[in-house]
């Protein structure tokens, strides 16, 4: 991966700058119980097994994320014949939200703790899976930092990347360092599971990592390689409760990094 500063060609919401904490997430697989583009991949694309071929590619180092990977499978979905809409409605009728973000989202609210989505998904489909999931009326108070989605007359469509001269597509380090240059700047958490999240991980001042079940741990098996410190959660009712230590003073954010579990 290059250490340029990619070009963002979308528009990023303003930067919080007068909260003490603010709460970064990525969504598939860590908001929700199952990343929506596998579950596309998997069902309408190429397949589950060339999918999780690709993802320990880029685990490796041998593949960047977007370039390589991620557009992959996205054009096999479309090339498959699924349109855009008929995505988002199979994605409604499957994915399913973590048991305990909505309680975690709605603490940090009364907290006035921001919670931003950050994702290399496309905003338009996680827009319409949040707002199934815990309404449209909460679903609009949190910021979504995604890709976009361009969709061509004919009904063909294709992501449109954050950072295209990135091998990430959407390099999610660009939506916490900003708050580095910040006068005072909020204590980080950031949630996340995934190949999608490695540029984000060493820069978050308390990174969260998502225990999968069905073996694919792929940001736990990188964060233990590099020596990025860590906590391992299955859900947001157990993330909750560290979180909640930390605003309150109860402990400080190396004390729950040496922890390493929720």
């Amino acid at each position: 991966m290059t250490d340029a500063i990619p070009e963002s060609t979308l528009p990023y919401p303003p930067v919080y700058k007068d909260k003490r904490f603010v709460v970064l997430s990525d969504w598939d697989g860590t908001i929700t119980t199952q990343d929506s583009n596998d579950y596309m991949t998997d069902n309408l694309g190429f397949g589950k097994a060339r999918r999780r071929a690709g993802n320990l590619e880029i685990l490796a180092g041998r593949q960047t994320f977007s370039r390589d990977g991620f557009r992959e499978m996205l054009e096999s979905i479309a090339a498959n014949g699924h349109s855009f809409d008929e995505c988002k409605e199979v994605l409604k009728k499957n994915i399913k939200l973590d048991v305990g973000f909505k309680d975690f989202n709605a603490w940090c609210a009364a907290n006035d703790i921001p919670v931003v989505i950050v994702s290399s998904g496309m905003a338009p489909s996680i827009r319409a899976v949040l707002s199934n999931l815990v309404g449209e009326e909460v679903a609009d108070t949190i910021d979504i930092i995604a890709n976009e989605v361009e969709i061509e007359d004919n009904g063909k469509w294709h992501i449109n990347f954050r950072h295209p001269s990135s091998g990430y597509g959407h390099d999610k380090s660009r939506a916490i360092l900003p708050y580095k240059d910040l006068e005072s700047p909020p204590l980080l958490f950031f949630f996340g599971d995934g190949v999608s999240d490695m540029s984000a991980a060493r820069h978050a001042d308390v990174l969260f990592v998502k225990q999968k079940d069905d073996g694919e741990n792929d940001l736990a098996a990188y964060c233990t390689r590099e020596g990025i410190k860590h906590i391992i959660f299955r859900d947001f009712a157990q993330a909750l409760r560290v979180v909640q230590a930390v605003v309150r003073g109860e402990k400080t954010p190396a004390e729950v990094l040496a922890a390493g579990k929720a």
